[in-house]
């Protein structure tokens, strides 16, 4: 019916036919796919700009014997930072001749780059990434004949006149983000957008107004603050503590305009500064006294009423058989020691003068007020739901694209293979279904918020916690006793099994077939867990890669670089490794890049095209489908 409405006549018809045929001939666009970024603003989007080193690569193919390595360089930061790099640049002219020089040969540079990087893609699809104030103009550039003298010479006079015209740094400018908009066609982000780093905030608006396709596969962080917007209590809880133990509380106060002064004067009032509870600066900056005491009583009042408000839940939810975690009423009565497991433990930096030893899981009635209050700005937050709308519309629990199944975390498993099974209302979720089980539920709950101990609210919170949660992957996570007890054993959180047997080919054909996918084509393409130095991220022969290599700051201790990203291209795989970032200031200044290795993985012998792809399939059926539309016209 949709065909019939859009097509008056047979010719109209034909020329789609054409135009659908031509594209599906087309190269297979770049695919990025980056995971755990954990709020690392300035790293992230400087691996968005150089395409995970593609614009330089490409500039290399076109300018190697026309230009220099440091010309070469120059010209990438121009793409990457035009408005700052075009002011350096200007800077260091003294003559207007010069300059006027430097114009037409960055025009002529960027045009030849944006020609190159557009070969892939339709006239139509190009233009729609064009600024739209110079979408005629770059037309004109990018498709003139210039073997052809006059239309050569025209092409010179389009370019003088932007420069007389006064428009040359505008033009620049536009003409480099098209290149970055094209240099990726689509971008995949496994997990973890938010979390400790300064500005998910300036991620998502980022990424809502960069022309590109994204999709995101939510992760374990990026759950607590979609239960939160959508009114759970337990998950707000954890997400404040965590900003408040890595001093970002800034994050909801400035960006999404969540008064937490209430808090602050509920806290101060009623804790002390304890070390446990000292805040972390993952960028090295010292943190001011007043500030550094209000995080540390923040966190003891955010962590307590966690504890009271998880009691609550694993009462309501004994499915989640999670009674373990319930040890507030394991204190004895002074609260200097615990019995866990048939032994006592002295605690330290004890701060439970608002539990009640007669009934440790109920909430003072300011704790209550506080976190009523809080879950109301939560859900009212204006920005916050319009950045995690943007998460929720373009994201799932996992996503299969092109062949290839990607997911932050784990595929719940025992130590042979054999999927976990998770009950709730006589229903039993186990693989596949466990995902589509918990996106259906976080969908609805997001859809309709409400603050209420709900068992969808319950749900998000136990994909945080909870020993068959997907994002999680481990058997119980130890908050409580890293903070109050010093013997370490307790402080280890086990992994599931899927974490030693992603290793083994064998173990990911199982999830192949799981998940519906070739076992000889397709790739897993995880998040989650960092890869220490000495191992590498592909495993079980090629099957899966773990991406998390450590754009968050913290995590390059452990994996002593900067982040993996992957991309996937017409001619294979590549892995590529990043090297830490500093800051944006630096790179600029120095025109340090990120990019330090790109591995070949996979190789394709015949270039792939559109027609490979999901969505060549669908443009293959649109194609079916409108040549069954003219048989019938015929008849």
């Amino acid at each position: 019916m949709f065909m019939k409405q859009q097509f008056l006549n047979d010719n109209e018809i034909k020329s789609e036919i054409i135009n659908l045929s031509a594209i599906l001939n087309l190269p297979k666009g770049t695919e990025e796919f980056v995971s755990d970024v954990h709020g690392e603003y300035d790293e992230f989007v400087h691996i968005l700009r150089n395409g995970s080193g593609n614009t330089r690569q490409k500039i290399s193919e076109i300018f190697t014997g026309q230009l220099t390595e440091e010309n070469q360089k120059k010209l990438a930061f121009l793409i990457y930072y035009p408005s700052e790099i075009l002011s350096k640049t200007k800077s260091e002219f003294t003559s207007k001749d010069r300059l006027v020089q430097w114009y037409l040969d960055t025009f002529n540079q960027l045009i030849q780059l944006l020609k190159y990087t557009a070969k892939k893609y339709t006239r139509s699809k190009v233009r729609k990434a064009l600024d739209a104030d110079f979408v005629y103009i770059t037309e004109e550039l990018l498709y003139v004949d210039r073997a052809e003298a006059t239309k050569n010479q025209y092409y010179f006079d389009v370019m003088d006149s932007i420069i007389k015209l006064g428009m040359a740094d505008q033009f620049i400018i536009a003409t480099c983000h098209t290149i970055q908009a094209l240099v990726v066609d689509h971008i995949h982000i496994i997990g973890d957008v938010y979390d400790r780093g300064p500005h998910p905030d300036l991620i998502i608006e980022h990424l809502i107004h960069r022309n590109v396709k994204v999709d995101f596969q939510w992760g374990n962080h990026d759950i607590l603050w979609l239960g939160s917007a959508s009114g759970s209590k337990l998950c707000l809880a954890n997400l404040v503590r965590i900003s408040s133990r890595y001093d970002n509380l800034n994050l909801l106060n400035e960006a999404y305009k969540i008064d937490t002064s209430k808090l602050e004067k509920f806290a101060v009032e009623n804790y002390k500064p304890l070390d446990s509870f000292n805040p972390k600066s993952d960028t090295g900056k010292t943190i001011d006294a007043e500030i550094q005491n209000i995080d540390n009583c923040v966190q003891q009042a955010m962590a307590i009423i966690q504890f009271k408000l998880e009691g609550q839940a694993i009462d309501r939810r004994p499915e989640f058989k999670m009674e373990d975690r319930k040890l507030l009423e394991k204190l004895f009565d002074d609260g200097q020691k615990i019995k866990i497991a048939d032994r006592i433990y002295y605690i330290k930096n004890g701060c439970f003068q608002l539990v009640d030893p007669d009934n440790p899981y109920q909430l003072t009635k300011g704790e209550q007020e506080i976190i009523d209050d809080l879950a109301k700005q939560f859900i009212s937050s204006v920005s916050l739901r319009r950045h995690l709308q943007y998460m929720v519309e373009h994201g799932s629990m996992y996503l299969k694209n092109n062949g290839n199944l990607l997911i932050h975390g784990c595929v719940p498993v025992d130590k042979s293979g054999n999927m976990l099974q998770f009950q709730m209302n006589n229903q039993v979720y186990s693989g596949r279904q466990l995902f589509d089980y918990f996106e259906q539920n976080i969908f609805n709950k997001f859809e309709h918020p409400s603050v209420d101990d709900s068992i969808q609210s319950d749900l998000i919170w136990y994909l945080w916690t909870g020993k068959l949660s997907p994002l999680f992957g481990k058997s119980a996570m130890t908050t409580f006793e890293r903070y109050f007890i010093e013997d370490k054993d307790l402080h280890k959180e086990h992994k599931n099994s899927y974490y030693s047997l992603r290793k083994e080919e064998w173990f990911a054909d199982i999830l192949f077939d799981e998940f519906d996918l070739d076992k000889e084509q397709g790739h897993i393409i995880n998040g989650h867990t960092p890869v220490k130095i000495g191992n590498s991220p592909i495993m079980a022969n090629g099957k899966i890669f773990v991406i998390d290599g450590g754009m968050s700051k913290p995590y390059q201790k452990t994996t002593g670089i900067g982040g993996y990203t992957l991309l996937s291209n017409s001619f294979g795989l590549q892995l590529v490794t990043h090297e830490p970032f500093t800051t944006r200031e630096k790179a600029i200044q120095n025109m340090t890049d990120v990019v330090s290795t790109k591995r070949v993985i996979e190789q394709s012998v015949k270039m792939k095209t559109v027609s490979d792809t999901d969505n060549g399939k669908k443009l293959k059926a649109q194609v079916d489908e409108l040549i069954n539309l003219l048989a019938i016209k015929k008849e």
